[in-house]
């Protein structure tokens, strides 16, 4: 397993992220692993009150992966972290269904929540990776300024 990573659904899953981190020469070192898991909810971003069956998400995967190269090596300057795992389905994803895990390997948990929230943030702005929202009354593509992040 690599760092970072695009994904067909089930090709990946916190455990192995953990297990990569874990065979790290430096995780002997860390006091705290910090991970997030995205999971597609229910809830639509539009007001038509049909609920969300599945999410489709596409990737213009080279810009999408060199961009998360680039916020993984930012994230890893910054003093005690060690390591920044992001990996993204890039597939239908149905309701309940996780989407997005990023997961930090750090000295001490204070330092891995900050990195944790900030990684996570900057995937959901500057990574060329677009979402499709499905509910049984009609389909839209979903911008990022919608969820308002």
């Amino acid at each position: 397993m690599e760092a970072i990573g695009l994904h067909k659904k089930g090709e990946v899953e916190l455990g192995q992220i953990f297990e990569y981190l874990s065979n790290l020469p430096n995780y002997h070192k860390a006091g705290a692993i910090a991970c997030f898991t995205g999971i597609v909810r229910e809830d639509p971003i539009r007001e038509s009150g049909a609920k969300v069956t599945h999410l489709e998400y596409e990737a213009y995967e080279e810009a999408a992966l060199k961009t998360m190269e680039q916020i993984r090596q930012d994230m890893k300057k910054r003093p005690g972290v060690f390591e920044v795992s992001i990996h993204h389905v890039i597939d239908k994803v149905n309701v309940g269904e996780p989407s997005l895990w990023v997961a930090v390997l750090g000295d001490h948990r204070q330092e891995v929540f900050a990195t944790l929230s900030e990684t996570v943030d900057r995937v959901k702005k500057e990574v060329t990776i677009w979402k499709k929202e499905f509910t049984a009354a009609e389909s839209y593509w979903v911008s990022s300024e919608a969820h308002g992040h």
